[in-house]
């Protein structure tokens, strides 16, 4: 496959045009460090946002002080491929990091001109950093989450301690956070009686207790990223340190992760630039923007933030700075292998349609997935309901036996995606478009997910009823206890 990939990234390289990341004397002084605070299986489920019964005074005083962005979407709906993607400014589909938690034990490597972001940063003098160890009297430890899928020569990161920051600078650095990852584990603050629950979900105790769980999680990582913005304070790096908040995927629900809807996708994005630096072109303090943004977008801005030319082979544009590209018409998301469930999902979104391929409509929206099983109490609820003939038409569309093999959603008017406008003659003209927009992407960057793993092998690849990976320690749906990947 390595071939057609190499034609593929060749072709979008020509389109792009634009030359190597470089190290020499025209990287301009002062550059800032680069702060990334991730969380996971998160929605834009924050104040900021207009969320209900949610406490995050910290991230919304970030967005106020900074740039919030309305309509961010990762390009996977689950994190090894999501992350395979924003760390490398590439479509997981194009360098053969699609499937969930795959090429843990074959050797998987990147492509020829395709690296990680860190390994861009670094020759231009950025010092690289996951941090786990952070100042005594936190109470907690960052995750080091990696979670690619390939593998990589020498070391990804230059350390994990955040005292290694202040006297190495410019950095790049990231902080990750498992908190709105399930299990949900944080102190009740959120009344399950006034939590807005989507029309598709029952309206349930069992479901509005689960969904205020999920708000507790929000609510404990902005106590947790309060401590990190006073930390970068106290330590004079707040005036040189560009902080961007988002999530690695859509919300830890039925219907979101591992889904292609918005709420798979849709992520919280949040950048603030220091007062200490002029701000780029494109910055305002304090704006909401609708721009179209894909995480694979973050890598290349990042390096043109700092002074780096993006690389000619990056999928990813730049959407801040001297080097920012045109906005967006369109993001890409794509879904194949999760655990042991094999389905494959292609969609396009524009600034008002979301349109969603299916290549596997034969099989239902609740295939057996014993992560979701096992940790989704929605996921039984809505089984059990619909067996009693207690769901409304809406539920119910989750509990058929087929998926449509085409779904197309008026995000304007329906904002939940509960009504397929694809049957509908006063949208036709929208779904050919859009319809054909994807067609030229699958085959323009070269999607490998066109053949689907095997049987035998998704099922090696996926969790075993005892929730684990045969062939790894990995605990269900997450990495090695303590965090990160296995080396």
């Amino acid at each position: 496959m390595r071939g057609p990939l190499l034609v593929a990234v060749g072709i979008l390289s020509s389109l792009v045009g634009m030359p190597l990341a470089s190290a020499d004397e025209s990287t301009p002084p002062g550059r800032p460090n680069i702060l990334w605070l991730i969380a996971e299986d998160f929605g834009p489920h924050l104040g900021c946002y207009g969320t209900r019964e949610v406490a995050t005074p910290h991230l919304d005083k970030l967005a106020r002080t900074g740039m919030r962005y309305t309509r961010a979407f990762t390009t996977a709906p689950v994190c090894s491929a999501s992350r395979s993607a924003f760390m490398t400014g590439m479509y997981q589909t194009t360098i053969g990091a699609h499937n969930h938690r795959s090429h843990r034990d074959d050797g998987f490597t990147l492509p020829p001109d395709v690296k990680l972001l860190t390994d861009w940063f670094r020759p231009a003098g950025y010092f690289t950093a996951n941090i786990r160890e952070l100042p005594p009297g936190f109470g907690f430890r960052g995750v080091g989450k990696t979670d690619w899928n390939f593998n990589t020569a020498g070391k990804p990161f230059d350390s994990d301690r955040w005292a290694d920051l202040k006297p190495h600078q410019p950095f790049f650095a990231q902080i990750n956070f498992q908190e709105t990852h399930r299990k949900f584990v944080a102190s009740k603050h959120a009344d399950p009686d006034r939590v807005e629950i989507p029309p598709y979900y029952p309206d349930h105790p069992t479901t509005r207790a689960d969904w205020a769980a999920y708000l507790d999680s929000a609510t404990e990582l902005d106590r947790k990223i309060g401590l990190i913005l006073k930390q970068l304070a106290a330590d004079g790096l707040a005036e040189n340190t560009v902080i961007v908040f988002f999530g690695d995927n859509g919300q830890a629900h039925v219907r979101g992760k591992q889904f292609c809807y918005d709420s798979g996708l849709s992520i919280p994005l949040i950048i603030h630039w220091p007062a200490g630096l002029p701000a780029p072109r494109g910055f305002e303090a304090g704006r909401v923007t609708d721009r179209l943004v894909a995480a694979i977008d973050f890598g290349p801005t990042m390096l043109a933030l700092a002074g780096i030319d993006k690389p000619a082979t990056m999928q990813g544009e730049v959407f801040l700075g001297d080097q920012a590209a045109p906005p967006r018409k369109y993001v890409f998301g794509a879904r194949d292998r999760c655990d042991e469930t094999v389905f494959r999902f292609r969609t396009v979104r524009d600034a008002r349609y979301r349109y969603i391929r299916n290549f596997t409509p034969e099989r239902p929206f609740l295939q057996p997935n014993q992560y979701k099983e096992s940790a989704y109490p929605v996921w039984n609820l809505l089984k059990e309901l619909h067996a009693a003939g207690k769901l409304t038409p809406e539920q119910a569309a989750l509990c058929t036996p087929t998926m449509p093999a085409e779904e197309l959603y008026d995000l304007t008017a329906d904002p939940h995606e509960i009504h397929n406008l694809v049957g509908d003659p006063s949208h036709a003209e929208t779904l050919r478009r859009l319809r054909s927009v994807l067609e030229k992407w699958i085959d323009e960057s070269h999607d490998q997910g066109q053949t689907l793993e095997p049987a035998d092998l998704a099922a090696r690849r996926g969790v075993t009823k005892t929730g684990t990976n045969p062939n790894k320690a990995y605990t269900l749906d997450g990495d090695p206890p303590g965090g990160g990947k296995k080396k």
